[in-house]
């Protein structure tokens, strides 16, 4: 969720500093250097730049003399004038400070404070030309990290990379919002990252924040100032309140709320429950997860339910998931159910095939692929997912799924000792893509084909690379765009062996 700005009588927008600062580049701090040997530019130098790209963070690629700058807020096909930041032998950094040429594609973006806030990149282009640029930065990326050939580059033939799948309405999709607390110039604050920041924006609205979401933030909020809780402070370890997370079920109207706090002890604890439920009517969930480490993660091991349920339920495509605090649920359940189609459908099952869902988290892919396949296994090394895998294939009476946990590299060999080789792997991984002990594995098992689903046009390429040279070769890639007004792009790839 992208933070949006709340202002005090005065207009000021409230931030806190986190425990490094404002976190901005700095043309004197953390010993930047001001001029380096051969490099064109210096720091604090004002430069005129073409742009000819954008960056997988939505950064304007500027060229100087053939040195590359990067520019928050340019685009391509434009010129700007700009000040220097920071430099490196290969790259740096500028900040724009004219726009002399305007792209075509250049949109007033919507929110008042997408300038400062850190959670859109690319509110400010059109957004038929970000599916357009999501497609080729998926493009670019298999054809220099994964040295494939893509059909029509070139005039060549190659994987085929089709369109972007892109949202009808673009707007209000996220489901779950995980919101930093902290202190402004009034207190408690609560809100989303500056732009390469540790300082919190406030937010009350945000606009592909599900408005049911930006309420229930705003009540615990609300709550806790009138109660007086504490709000964590990251330079000093001190204060009680560090996130709020909610989450909105779509299909039937649940939501939840999480308290992340630095500490067990809630004061006024059955208040601040009260107080929520009664500014939030519907509220089903409301509960505590305790991170006391100095940690950047927001969960901690330990969690209670303060009020109400300890799940929610929604529904994809006609499967129903039991969601609790910490499980994974794609945030945005319509271009979910797309990108998951498009997975059974690269599978191509015909009821008779085994499958192995690597990466398989809560089941989510798993279930999908059962309704069409003999026997799917799925593989997760976090034993909370897999309990909520387990408990998902329950709740919706599907039998014919297996569970484990484990490394998926270890368990596969297992499974297959047992006389499991599965005809089809699907991979589902972070984005530091799969694991080379997987690959290896894969490799080793010779499924008939494989199906990737990537967050990481970077990795993917990597990996499918590492495919290609044992045998297999991708046939086409379908990019999702999950998370509309960001650089992130996500991707569904059929890949068959090519005995096959």
């Amino acid at each position: 969720m992208s933070g949006r700005s709340g202002k005090d009588s005065r207009g000021r927008q409230h931030r806190h500093k986190g425990s490094s600062g404002n976190g901005r580049a700095s043309s004197r701090g953390g010993g930047t250097p001001l001029a380096i040997a051969g490099v064109p530019v210096a720091v604090g130098q004002q430069v005129v730049c073409d742009i000819v790209g954008l960056t997988h963070e939505g950064e304007g690629v500027g060229r100087v003399e053939g040195y590359t700058l990067f520019v928050r807020g340019a685009l391509p096909e434009e010129k700007v004038r700009a000040e220097v930041v920071s430099i490196g032998k290969s790259f740096g950094k500028a900040r724009m400070t004219e726009l002399l040429v305007t792209s075509s594609g250049r949109r007033d973006a919507p929110c008042p404070i997408y300038d400062t806030c850190g959670g859109c990149q690319l509110q400010h282009l059109d957004y038929a030309e970000q599916l357009r640029w999501k497609r080729q930065h998926v493009v670019d990326n298999l054809v220099r990290i994964g040295k494939l050939a893509v059909a029509g580059e070139d005039g060549g033939e190659g994987v085929i990379v089709h369109p972007v799948i892109g949202m009808n309405d673009p707007w209000r999709y996220r489901n779950k919002a995980q919101v930093p607390i902290g202190f402004g110039d009034g207190g408690l604050i609560g809100g989303f990252y500056e732009q390469g920041s540790n300082d919190i924006v406030e937010m009350d609205a945000c606009l592909i924040q599900q408005e049911e979401n930006e309420v229930l933030v705003r009540a615990v909020k609300e709550a806790a100032r009138l109660l007086d809780i504490s709000a964590y402070n990251r330079s000093t370890g001190h204060g009680l309140l560090r996130h709020v997370v909610v989450r909105h079920a779509r299909t039937t109207g649940q939501r939840m709320v999480v308290l992340v706090t630095n500490g067990a002890n809630i004061p006024h604890v059955q208040e601040l429950v009260g107080l929520i439920r009664e500014k939030v009517p519907g509220v089903a969930s409301v509960c505590q997860n305790v991170n006391t480490a100095v940690t950047p993660v927001v969960f901690g091991e330990q969690t209670r339910v303060l009020w109400g349920e300890d799940v929610i339920y929604d529904d994809i495509a006609g499967i129903q998931f039991a969601i609790s605090p910490r499980s994974f649920f794609q945030v945005n359940p319509e271009q979910t159910e797309r990108l998951y189609s498009k997975a059974v459908e690269y599978a191509s099952l015909t009821g008779e095939e085994i499958v192995v869902d690597a990466y398989c988290g809560a089941g989510t892919i798993s279930l999908f692929l059962a309704r069409y396949a003999r026997r799917v296994y799925g593989v997760e090394i976090i034993p909370e997912a897999v309990e909520d895998a387990r408990r998902n294939a329950l709740l919706n009476g599907i039998h014919n799924v297996e569970f484990a946990v484990g490394a998926a590299e270890v368990v596969m060999p297992r499974w297959q000792a047992d006389g499991i080789t599965p005809d089809v792997i699907v991979v589902d991984p972070p984005r530091k893509g799969c694991d080379p002990a997987l690959i290896s594995t894969m490799l080793e098992l010779r499924p008939e084909r494989i199906v990737y689903v990537s967050c990481n046009p970077s990795t993917l390429a990597r990996d499918l690379k590492l495919l290609e040279d044992g045998g297999y070769r991708a046939v086409e890639v379908q990019p999702v765009d999950m998370f509309p007004h960001t650089g992130h792009v996500e991707c569904v790839v059929g890949i068959c062996r090519v005995d096959t």
